[in-house]
């Protein structure tokens, strides 16, 4: 019998364990937070200061390499999902994308290698993006990384960064493709595609059109983030996060003109249109289904739906 990914199982692997998640107040957080907890995991997380307001949540400028350490040694965690970065390409501050991609990065990992105790997984979340423009048409992990704009290269340098401390600590590298879902800030495409057809407005202003991505639900990488976390076969691997098909953003906007029963006029703004703009990305997915089951994402349009009647 094939061996499936489960969203939400019901598994308890997580318990009596301590989990880590940075950026828990992000939008990815919420989902990982979720299932970890179904597992069982007792879930603590870091948030920037001033946003940590929940049970468990801790106050942590990830650039400052003392109140990491403190953070790291007050949760004493069992694995460890590293999310918290500069996570839009389109940042204005690329300084800051550096120091919290890269320096942040090794803060954590520096404060994890001299605990008692070391965590049995340390998830770390890179990019897709780093791939950038490439003529193979299913994107697998051994591609050559060619990153077209700033974010890119930070999260290529984290990887390598990370790579130093492969012998210290468990470390399990993730590229997710794109992927979406409620909660999601319009600064994204299918948020704000989604949010426009929400409040019904007549156009829409985008950029390049001509561009196609593997759009993933954020239900599904985090459940996919959990069994990595669960799977010793995992660790000191690097695994793309796809869902294998890219859709273009005509296709997108004409599943949502579906939902939502009405055709929008789309204009195409040049302040909008991205220099280096990676014009496709699809992930090869086959060697993350060999660890956690065959990926069984649901359709675009369903994940479309389910944000619009958020």
């Amino acid at each position: 019998m094939t061996r499936r990914l489960e969203l939400l199982s019901p598994a308890r692997e997580g318990a009596g364990k301590r989990a880590l998640v940075t950026g828990l107040a992000g939008f990815t957080g919420d989902y990982v937070a979720r299932e970890l907890r179904l597992a069982g995991y007792e879930v603590f997380g870091t948030s920037v200061p001033g946003h940590a307001h929940a049970e468990n949540m801790i106050a942590v400028d990830l650039t400052d390499r003392a109140a990491v350490a403190a953070a790291v040694q007050q949760v004493q965690p069992d694995v460890v999902v590293h999310l918290a970065a500069i996570a839009f390409v389109a940042h204005s501050d690329i300084e800051q994308i550096y120091r919290v991609n890269v320096v942040g990065t090794r803060n954590l990992l520096e404060a994890l290698a001299v605990l008692p105790k070391k965590p049995s997984a340390v998830l770390l979340a890179s990019s897709a993006n780093i791939y950038g423009n490439t003529d193979v048409e299913n994107i697998h992990e051994d591609v050559p990384a060619a990153p077209a704009n700033d974010y890119a290269v930070s999260k290529l340098s984290m990887e390598y960064m990370a790579k130093l401390w492969m012998d210290k600590l468990p470390i399990i590298m993730v590229r997710p493709f794109n992927y979406t879902g409620v909660g999601q800030h319009e600064n994204f495409l299918l948020p704000k595609i989604v949010a426009h057809f929400r409040r019904k407005e007549a156009r829409i202003e985008l950029g390049n059109l001509h561009v196609w991505r593997d759009f993933s639900d954020v239900r599904v990488v985090s459940a996919a983030y959990r069994h990595l976390l669960a799977a010793p076969e995992a660790i000191g691997r690097v695994f793309n996060i796809s869902s294998g098909k890219a859709w273009s953003l005509g296709e997108a906007l004409e599943m949502m003109e579906r939902i939502a029963g009405y055709r929008i006029d789309v204009f195409v703004n040049p302040a909008f249109v991205r220099a280096n703009e990676v014009a496709r990305l699809t992930g090869d997915n086959r060697r993350l289904a060999s660890v956690v089951g065959a990926i069984e994402p649901p359709p675009l349009e369903q994940t479309l739906r389910w944000m619009y009647e958020a």
